[in-house]
């Protein structure tokens, strides 16, 4: 019996992988002789660290705060695996409409930034028309003061011509 357990042992010590198709890792306690090199590895699953499982799922969402991340599924159940792609597809549709109301609001405050130059424009636009009518009115003022001016100049002119030729 001791010999199976120390054949097994070595086995496991040689080839880790071996006979450990559920992920559960034996520990003995069976003896090794000091001579013996021994190696030890340990694996949480079958998988060599240098491979990445064939479907990868991405499990980082770097945008997202850490209370929204997908928890990581556990592989052996279905379930578990629904709901973590479930989880993954809503994190996605959280980012792009995350994504969405940035865009939005940068769109809502180039909006705001128009119409506050457009309601400039149209306060500048008011007070150029009162500046308009007052400059029209100063204008027709001081029309009629050149046409009042140039009839007074014609009248002294006639004034004028009289007294050159009464003298």
């Amino acid at each position: 019996m001791v010999d199976s357990k120390q054949r097994r042992l070595h086995r496991n010590l040689e080839d880790p992988g071996e006979g450990q198709g559920s992920g559960a890792h034996m520990i003995s306690t069976a003896r090794v002789p000091a001579d013996k090199p021994v190696r030890i590895a340990f694996s949480l699953d079958n998988a060599s660290d240098d491979t990445p499982p064939e479907d990868s799922i991405p499990l980082v969402f770097p945008e997202l705060d850490q209370q929204l991340q997908p928890l990581p599924p556990c592989h052996d159940s279905v379930e578990s695996m629904q709901v973590f792609k479930q989880h993954c597809q809503i994190a996605e549709e959280y980012n792009e409409v995350k994504k969405e109301i940035a865009l939005l609001e940068e769109r809502k405050k180039e909006l705001i930034a128009k119409l506050d130059q457009a309601e400039k424009e149209k306060v500048d636009a008011a007070q150029l028309a009162r500046e308009f009518e007052v400059l029209m009115e100063e204008n027709r003022t001081l029309k009629l003061a050149q046409s009042q001016c140039v009839e007074q100049l014609e009248k002294l002119r006639i004034q004028y011509q009289k007294r050159q030729g009464s003298s």
